[in-house]
């Protein structure tokens, strides 16, 4: 339930920071989301501390941190300077693919055939929601957009693999913290150099209201997403990112006017089915060891 609730988050996110991509730098706005996030968590760290960390877990986390939520969100938002939120969540629904190659690569995780058949349908699913002219690229900078993309669930999905030993020595809340602290201050640097600090965006009231649901939204769907990567493996946690374009798809039809059409529906249907497939417990004793 909590890697279900990220998904849908992450495509919210999406098309709330789709929004004002055009608005607000790269990284300003990855700035503002996880400054925002980070002051959400504060008060829950506070009342908890002090937690001591061991120094080689602390720059570990700390460095997993900067590309989580530092060159990962920067590179997610140069994306939706170029493309749909919808097609952006799609490309970064990869996520679980990605992860599940890594995990395996490393030793993490094995793999099996209901987990590959189960991240391989809700690809498949996500990509007959958007529909076929998701892969008609016309322009250069399209293709700009893709590879951000790409290249953003690829940090993800390598951090998604390599918390999970710091997660179980350290507190989840603790180590989110800690994380977005490093990546706020690694953030404020690239800032400073578009100029954020000089003259505050040139967005409206509505505009500041969808950072502002960005940050909160991210700051809890953080704490969510450690807490399902300390409960079990990268790859069933990252097989709900999946959602993310479902969720993109339908935000666009309740709040843009898109139709409802049968790729949407079909793409729902197909993303549940490799949800039940790739979780279920019949394919447990193939796992990782």
């Amino acid at each position: 339930m909590a890697a279900m609730g990220v998904g849908i988050q992450v495509g919210a996110a999406m098309v709330a920071t789709r929004y004002v991509a055009h608005d607000i730098e790269p990284a300003s706005l990855a700035l503002l989301r996880y400054a925002i996030g980070a002051l959400c968590l504060l008060p829950f760290v506070l009342a908890t501390w002090p937690v001591r960390f061991a120094r080689r877990d602390l720059v570990a986390v700390m460095a997993l941190g900067v590309v989580q939520f530092g060159i990962l969100v920067a590179l997610l938002n140069v994306g939706l300077r170029y493309m749909p939120a919808a097609r952006a969540a799609l490309l970064f629904a990869t996520f679980p693919l990605m992860t599940m190659v890594i995990a395996a690569a490393i030793g993490r995780e094995r793999m099996t055939a209901g987990k590959a058949a189960g991240v391989i349908l809700t690809i498949a699913g996500v990509a007959a929601t958007l529909g076929e002219d998701l892969f008609v690229v016309g322009m250069q900078s399209e293709w700009i957009g893709t590879l951000a993309v790409l290249a953003s669930a690829f940090c993800g999905a390598v951090c998604s693999v390599l918390y999970r030993p710091y997660l179980a020595r350290c507190p989840t809340l603790h180590v989110g913290a800690l994380a977005m602290l490093a990546a706020v201050l690694f953030l404020a640097g690239l800032a400073f150099a578009e100029g954020f600090f000089a003259a505050p965006p040139p967005v409206g009231a509505l505009g500041w209201a969808a950072v502002v649901f960005i940050g909160v939204s991210s700051g809890i769907g953080y704490l969510l997403w450690l807490w399902a990567l300390k409960h079990t493996t990268p790859t069933r946690v990252t097989v709900f990112l999946s959602l993310s374009p479902v969720t993109a798809a339908v935000l666009g039809v309740a709040l843009l006017g898109e139709p409802f059409t049968p790729g949407l529906l079909i793409g729902i249907v197909a993303v549940a089915g490799g949800l039940w497939i790739a979780t279920m417990q019949r394919f447990s004793r193939f796992e990782e060891t």
